[in-house]
């Protein structure tokens, strides 16, 4: 029922990113998107290059 205290969270929407785009890590910083695979973006920090996994928490496009 639409007004039941039991009805399940909405799930969370995924960010898709594109070759290239610029993102910001909470932990690394800024970095550029150099690969992409099925739920997860490889990411070029400059200081090293980092796979992160879907759902990407703590990452946002710039």
């Amino acid at each position: 029922m639409a007004s039941s205290p039991f009805r399940p969270k909405p799930e969370p929407i995924i960010e898709e990113y594109a070759l290239d785009d610029l993102v910001s890590h909470d932990s690394y910083g800024v970095g550029r998107v150099i690969q992409l695979e099925a739920g997860a973006v490889l990411v070029d920090f400059r200081s090293q290059k980092v796979r992160i996994t879907s759902p990407y928490a703590k990452m946002s496009r710039l």
